[in-house]
């Protein structure tokens, strides 16, 4: 398991954005007050699919719903040679507490800071 970094894109100008290649498990750090931009690349021949799951979530309450699940995680499907993003406030449920990346073994990622 390894934790993913986050890239600075508030510098001026060009600048290094280096992806990382997921693991069985990987993990991000979810900053708060900051907008963070989540961005997988799939480089293979065959989908994959990343799934997304906060250590501490739970159930959440939805206006007009009640309350839902978030335990499972939040599945992401890359199709092969194929790109998904996030913004990570807009999926912020899935991220409470530790934020692992799963299932999706050499999906390349990259966290932007925005």
């Amino acid at each position: 398991m390894a934790a993913i970094t986050s890239i600075d894109a508030t510098q001026k100008g060009a600048f290094t954005c280096n992806q990382s290649t997921l693991s069985a498990d990987d993990t991000i750090t979810v900053e708060a007050g900051k907008k963070q931009l989540l961005l997988f690349d799939n480089t293979t021949g065959g989908s994959l699919t990343a799934t997304i799951d906060g250590a501490d979530g739970t159930t959440v309450s939805v206006d007009g719903i009640g309350a839902v699940s978030v335990s499972a995680g939040l599945a992401i499907a890359v199709p092969a040679g194929e790109s998904r993003a996030a913004i990570v406030s807009t999926i912020r449920h899935y991220c409470q507490g530790v934020v692992h990346i799963t299932g999706a073994a050499t999906l390349k990622v990259r966290v932007f800071n925005l």
